[in-house]
């Protein structure tokens, strides 16, 4: 085993034959677009009064900020303390069918959130169908109301938490465990293990997929919206469905920016922390037997499933099979679902395309300039939806009207949307490329160019694949912007699913929902096999 500092995995290009000046123009061009929304809030707010400015001092709007804050905060901890312990389960110990749950613990990802939420509503909300059932057999004086802070809390985690499974997950199945046996020969005990040597090695998945969560729920709008617990992304919303308000709505995005660049700032400074632990081939290891503790940690693994994934799909299931029952016609949806899957691939391809400059740049070529350009990328993914998309209509309408209602300006949303999370695959991926193999090429006469195509690319194409498929799958479940930007006559399995919800159509919203889930879970698939998380403990 080789212990490789972080620092030593970033290396200039100019080792591997040449550097990579070239790429920051590229990178800087992708920039530019992600800066888009940006100047938009800024044109907004400088257009605002005094009294507009003096109204972001008031109560309501620090209320807000606490209200808002304060669920990203619980949803990111609660998921964290529920992928640690799954993650390792399935590829630590000898957990029962570990290789099938492994694969199904992130199926989650593929409900949209406002499918989720639409669904708990209508089982649990005092109305719903479960206190109805209950209320045949059992008294019930008063049953708990699911909206508000608790709701939105519990359907979040539930969909989010694979978020830092996935990335914990690739980490202990990548990593040597030579460190932990040798932990365990000196007479710590497994806990002591975890905590002394484990833990600090997973803190880079932790604050990298965390920072995912956090940003999930900053800018969620479907589930905050359907369980009636009020966020900045709400009340942007509601401003904005009023065409007097906009200045406002616009100064709400900018505190949430301001924000983001708080908890990127937070992340940087624990990633500067980080080590990195790579093993040239990791042995196999025998997994930890989990004896009397077996049972315990199957029931844990069976009520997260049953309740992030069992429920919403059986709920999905029953409303279907409700409404073919009273007569609802389920209709032709071959329209919406291939429009979704061409969406959904050129959002991935041009998505993975743009981020890859600024992912080299990132890793090979480490810099203030790069770490700023890689901090400003994320900066798309917490600004809203429906704000993205605005800022695209104004852009495309005054500047640009040959691209106004178009599939390209839909496809550009995307793209801003969901470039951090491609960015961040690619840069994992690229770490794991040894700096040896490089400057072999190029000490054979290999340009940077030929360097790159003949040996990085190949390395790296598990990431390529990893990153579109997470792409596909977020881009499928995106609500705000498809409805705003998707051009004439461009129906998709998102809106035909909230068009239904929002006039309380559950059971007409069930088949288009349901194909939706089974559409992002072929993504969520081809996300899950792949090199960087298919390794599984040895038997």
């Amino acid at each position: 085993m080789t212990i490789i500092a972080a620092k030593d995995l970033v290396i200039p290009l100019a080792r591997a034959g040449g550097r990579a000046n070239w790429l920051y123009l590229p990178a800087l061009l992708v920039a530019a677009v992600m800066g888009l929304p940006l100047l938009y809030l800024g044109v907004r707010a400088l257009s605002a009064g005094p009294a507009i400015w003096t109204w972001l001092g008031r109560v309501q709007t620090l209320h807000l900020l606490l209200r808002s804050l304060g669920l990203a905060l619980a949803v990111t901890f609660s998921a964290i303390m529920l992928a640690v312990p799954l993650a390792w389960l399935v590829t630590r110990s000898d957990l029962m069918g570990r290789r099938f749950w492994a694969m199904v613990l992130p199926l989650p990802l593929v409900i949209p959130s406002y499918v989720g939420a639409y669904l708990y509503v209508s089982l649990l909300s005092p109305h719903g169908v479960i206190p109805s059932l209950l209320s045949t057999w059992l008294p019930l004086a008063k049953w708990p109301s699911i909206y508000g802070f608790g709701g939105a809390w519990w359907v979040l985690t539930l969909m989010t938490y694979p978020y830092v499974y996935m990335s914990v997950r690739a980490v202990l199945s990548m990593s040597d465990r030579a460190l932990e046996e040798a932990a365990r020969s000196l007479g710590y005990s497994p806990w002591a293990v975890f905590w002394r040597v484990t833990l600090p090695l997973l803190r880079p998945a932790l604050t990298s997929g965390g920072l995912l969560v956090a940003l999930y729920v900053l800018r969620d709008f479907g589930a905050v919206s359907m369980l009636r617990y009020t966020t900045f992304t709400r009340a942007i919303y509601l401003h904005y469905q009023s065409s007097f308000d906009r200045s406002t709505a616009a100064l709400l995005a900018l505190v949430l920016v301001l924000v983001t660049v708080i908890l990127l700032a937070v992340q940087q400074r624990l990633d500067r922390l980080k080590v990195a632990v790579v093993a040239h081939t990791p042995r196999p290891s025998p997994p930890v037997r989990l004896g009397k503790w077996q049972v315990p940690a199957l029931v844990l693994v069976l009520i997260v499933v049953g309740l992030a994934l069992a429920v919403p799909v059986g709920g999905l299931i029953y409303w279907l099979v409700r409404g073919v029952r009273v007569g609802e016609t389920l209709g032709s949806l071959a329209v919406p679902l291939l429009n979704s899957a061409l969406a959904a691939g050129l959002a991935a391809l041009v998505t993975v395309v743009a981020a890859l400059p600024l992912a080299i740049l990132a890793v090979r070529q480490a810099g203030r300039l790069s770490r700023a350009l890689v901090g400003w990328s994320h900066l798309g993914f917490a600004v809203p939806g429906v704000v993205i998309a605005l800022a695209l209509v104004f852009f495309g309408a005054n500047f640009t009207p040959a691209l106004y209602q178009t599939l390209t300006l839909l496809i550009v949303a995307y793209m801003i949307l969901f470039l951090p999370q491609a960015l961040g695959v690619l840069q994992a991926a690229l770490r794991l490329v040894r700096r040896n193999l490089e400057e072999a090429a190029a000490s054979l006469g290999h340009s940077p160019g030929q360097v790159f195509w003949r040996v990085t690319l190949p390395l790296i194409t598990p990431g390529l694949t990893s990153a579109a498929g997470l792409v596909c799958l977020t881009t499928l479940k995106e609500l705000p912007a498809t409805l705003l930007l998707a051009p004439p006559g461009f129906p998709t399995l998102a809106t035909r699913v909230w068009g239904a919800v929002s006039e309380a159509f559950f059971a007409r919203a069930a088949w288009p929902a349901l194909i939706l889930v089974g559409l992002s879970s072929l993504s969520m698939l081809w996300f899950h096999h792949n090199p960087y998380t298919r390794n599984e403990p040895t038997s």
